[in-house]
């Protein structure tokens, strides 16, 4: 039984957007706005592109599934329901971080993609020390 396996992309978004909640951070996420059946604000776009708050206070009635994202939001004023494929989403990241990841065009994570701070090592030896 040789399935092929499902993309990665919408368990990790989902993942990584649980993860900007819990930690304070507003998730936004990257679109192609050029992939069939985006439809997003198109006087919003820019390069093709459109960077989305997908945050639970911007983002009304917010669905994550693995076809898509979708939800209902405010574009200078005026309500709009948003829908982008999963394929569409490009990266996500957080706003106050820039932490995140982006996909590559083989849905599957970017390895430069994932930004994590770099850690300075200061000692040489672990801290540890045995208590009895």
């Amino acid at each position: 039984m040789n399935n092929p396996s499902r993309s990665k992309r919408p368990y990790l978004i989902r993942a990584m957007h649980e993860w900007m909640g819990d930690n304070g951070h507003t998730p936004h996420i990257v679109v192609d706005a050029s992939v069939d059946g985006v439809n997003v604000p198109t006087e919003h776009v820019k390069d093709g592109k459109i960077i989305l708050n997908i945050s639970e206070t911007a983002a009304h009635n917010l669905k994550l599934n693995n076809n898509g994202v979708s939800f209902r939001a405010r574009f200078s004023g005026v309500p709009f329901d948003v829908w982008v494929p999963m394929s569409s989403v490009l990266g996500i990241y957080a706003r106050e971080t820039g932490q995140g990841m982006i996909f590559s065009h083989d849905n599957e994570p970017a390895d430069e993609g994932v930004s994590e701070p770099e850690v300075e090592q200061t000692r040489s030896r672990p801290h540890l020390k045995v208590v009895k």
